[in-house]
Parts: C-alpha cells; sequence; structure tokens
C-alpha cells in the first residue's frame, strides 16, 4: 500500500487515490454487490403502483400499494437497522434474503388478481417492512473499515460521496427499469426480478467480509445510551432527510404535472433523471472537497444553494428550458445527502450507527411521501408550479436543518469542545 497514502502524518490526498483505496479496504466484489443488491428497493415502490393499478384499472389503488410499500420500509427500516447492531448484519440480512422475495411474491399473486385489498396492503407493507437495508448498512461498513486509519477522514469522505452516488443512481435507475419492463413484456416482471436480485445478490452481500467490521462489539448494548447532544444532532439530521425527501417527491409530482401540461406525461420520469444526473455527479465530486471545511458549513451552503434554484422551476414553459433548470437544480443535491448522512454518523451513539443510518434513510421515505401528497394536491388544483413551491418549502426545511446544525457545531467551539465530525470522520 502506498505509503504516502497511509502512514503517520499522510496528507489528506485527492479524491482519485480514496477511491483507490477504497478498493483496497473492501476489494472490488464490493461495489457491484452493494450497488445491484440495492436496486430491488428502488423497484419496489413503482412496481407495485404498476402491478396493481395495471391488475385494477385504479390508481388510486395503485398508489396505496405504492404508499404502504414505504410506510413498511420507512418503519421496518430503523427496527432492521436496530437489530444490525445488537447482533450483527449477517444475521438479519440472511433470513431477509428469504423473507422479502417471499413477501413481493405475496404481493405479485394478491396484488394482480386485485380481489382483496386488504391483503394487498398487508403484503405490500410487508415487501417495504423486509427489504434489505442495503445502503444504509454499506455505509455503516465503511465507517467501521475507514474508522481509525491515519486518512479516514478522507477516505469516509470518498466512501459516502460514491454511496450516495450508488443511490441517486439506483433511484433514477430503479423507475427507469420497471417502466421499460411493464410496458415492454408484463407488469409483473419488475416485481419478479426485484425478488431474484434479493434472493441472488443479499446473502452475497451478507456474507461479504466487510460485514464482520461492523459486528456489535463485547458490551456494545450497554455503551449505546445516547446524551441529550447526540439525540439533538441526530434529529436535525433526519428531520434534514425528512425535508430531502419531501424535495423528491414534490419534484417527481411537481415535473410529472409540467410535462403533462405539455401533453406529455410519461416524459416526466426522464425530466426527473435529469435532475438525477448532475446530483449524482455532485456527490461523487464531495470526495474532492478540502477535508478542512466543516460538515455544518457545506450543508449551509448546499442548503442555501438549493432554495433559490428550485425558485428557477417556476420560469420555463417548454421542454429545453426545463431541462437546463432541472440539471441546475440537482447540483446542490448530491452533497447535501452526504453531508447530512456524514453529520448523522458522526453523532451516532456507540452501537447504534445502523439505526442511525436506517434512520436517515426512512426519513427520505417518509419525506417522499409528505411531498408526493402535498405536491400532487397542489398540482391538481393550481398546475406543476404549485407543486414546486412544496419543493422550495422542503429546501427551506433543509437549510433551517443545516443551520440548527451549524449553530451547534460554533456552540461547541466556544466551550472548547471536539466537534463529533472531526473526532469520528476527520
Amino acid at each position: 500500500m502506498n505509503k504516502s497514502l497511509t502512514g503517520p502524518g499522510a496528507p489528506n490526498g485527492s479524491g482519485g487515490a480514496g477511491f483507490r483505496e477504497l478498493v483496497v479496504m473492501a476489494g472490488p466484489a464490493f461495489f457491484p454487490l452493494a450497488f445491484f443488491a440495492r436496486l430491488p428497493l428502488a423497484m419496489l415502490t413503482v412496481g407495485s403502483l404498476t402491478l396493481v393499478a395495471g391488475a385494477t384499472g385504479s390508481y388510486a389503488l395503485g398508489g396505496l400499494s405504492a404508499a404502504m410499500v414505504g410506510l413498511g420500509s420507512a418503519f421496518g427500516g430503523p427496527l432492521l437497522g436496530y437489530m444490525a447492531d445488537r447482533i450483527g448484519q449477517r444475521k438479519v440480512l440472511l433470513p431477509l434474503a428469504l423473507a422479502n422475495p417471499a413477501a413481493i411474491l405475496a404481493l405479485m399473486v394478491i396484488g394482480g388478481s386485485g380481489t382483496n385489498i386488504g391483503l394487498m396492503v398487508l403484503a405490500s407493507l410487508l415487501c417495504g417492512a423486509l427489504s434489505p437495508q442495503v445502503g444504509p448498512l454499506a455505509r455503516v461498513r465503511w465507517m467501521a473499515m475507514t474508522a481509525g486509519r491515519p486518512n479516514s477522514g478522507r477516505e469516509l469522505s470518498t466512501a459516502l460521496s460514491y454511496e450516495g452516488t450508488a443511490d441517486e443512481l439506483t433511484f433514477v435507475m430503479g423507475p427507469a427499469l420497471v417502466g421499460l419492463l411493464a410496458a415492454t413484456i408484463a407488469p409483473w416482471l419488475p416485481l419478479a426480478i426485484a425478488a431474484a436480485l434479493t434472493l441472488v445478490l443479499v446473502p452475497l452481500f451478507a456474507l461479504h467480509h466487510s460485514a464482520t467490521r461492523a459486528h456489535p462489539g463485547p458490551g456494545s448494548a450497554a455503551a449505546a445510551k445516547p446524551t441529550g447532544d447526540q439525540v439533538l444532532r441526530v434529529a436535525l439530521a433526519v428531520t434534514g432527510m425528512i425535508g430531502m425527501g419531501t424535495y423528491f417527491g414534490a419534484m417527481s409530482a411537481g415535473t410529472i404535472a409540467f410535462a403533462g401540461s405539455l401533453g406529455n406525461a410519461s416524459a416526466g420520469g426522464l425530466l426527473y433523471a435529469a435532475m438525477g444526473l448532475t446530483s449524482a455527479c455532485a456527490a461523487l465530486s464531495v470526495a474532492f472537497w478540502p477535508q478542512s471545511w466543516p460538515q455544518a458549513n457545506r450543508w449551509i451552503l448546499a442548503g442555501g444553494l438549493l432554495f433559490p434554484l428550485v425558485l428557477l422551476l417556476h420560469l420555463p414553459t417548454t421542454l429545453a428550458p426545463m431541462v437546463v433548470v432541472l440539471l441546475l437544480v440537482g447540483i446542490p443535491v448530491g452533497p447535501i445527502m452526504v453531508t447530512i448522512f456524514t453529520v448523522g454518523g458522526a453523532a451516532a451513539p456507540a452501537g447504534r450507527l445502523g439505526t442511525v443510518m436506517t434512520m436517515l434513510s426512512s426519513g427520505i421515505v417518509v419525506g417522499t411521501a409528505i411531498g408526493n401528497g402535498l405536491a400532487g394536491t397542489l398540482a391538481d388544483s393550481v398546475g406543476f408550479r404549485g407543486a414546486y413551491w412544496v419543493a422550495a418549502a422542503a429546501a427551506l426545511l433543509l437549510f433551517a436543518a443545516g443551520l440548527g446544525t451549524a449553530i451547534l457545531h460554533r456552540v461547541d467551539l466556544r466551550a472548547g469542545k471536539e466537534h463529533p465530525t472531526r473526532r469520528r470522520v476527520g
């Protein structure tokens, strides 16, 4: 291993060097495994909507199924994270690799028949609640693998920027894949593929050697009681993620409504992907940002940039200008997500990292449901600009949560305390 990167007193190094170090730490197999193993969760919401709506002819029932998948994931995720903190990731993921495909199969049979709404709701809830939380648990592994290394701050920043990019890509690819397969072959096929991917890839992810680094140590349960300061910091991070999810939901509804105003609502997904593209690239760029730049300041800057950019969404009336604005709007999104995961991970109590990471991901799910509901209602009543006002409000919530985190950071500095982010992630 390159001594200049890992020896005592090593410089922060470049993001490119950091990516090479990640491959050395985790091994090359980790990246495709962790990437494709999280794809089923990105397919389930849209896949359930497509299946049930196609079987029943009711978009309302399709939307209900999708909402129940999201609700199950939002509440089941933190519980699964807590269990992983207590007994280890493998003991949680391996049973889920069987249970989740079984729940998906049940939804395919029940939802595909469209005859029993109660059972359809139950099957949808179980699909979400039993979804393996691959993205959050991968972040836990990175935090464990980089901890205590001479260049841990740079390496963890690089790892989390990669994870942010992976999330953005899967949540763009997942719905697009569902739409393509459902339209060209059969509405049930996307769910069948999601079940097969979970059945094959989640056990491989669970058995990967990186899982042993995140295994709870002796006595970890006794060391897990959070302090008031930790609770507040985690609450601000979760609030930020709820704002992020609300933004995503509002943007999705608003962009579809905009495309519909032009007579082509089906193009809304492609428009939304434009924002995902720049967001993913910007998330990856965080690996190259100076480590001396405090996380709270990054959050403030990116959150402050997002609000005025969202206001620009009210201006376009044709397709090409809207694509340009959506590309611009995506730029601060990826860095905000990377930063919030970093802040939340740094504030997590001992032995509670998996719980906090899944809480943050669940915050996005809850926020997305809120954003879809509010923005969809306004889009119906006043048009796509009404939906984008919800996105603007979500951007303000994100900024406010970042401001609260920055205030706590200032208080720590004045009290002469070491900030948790610097102490734990560089």
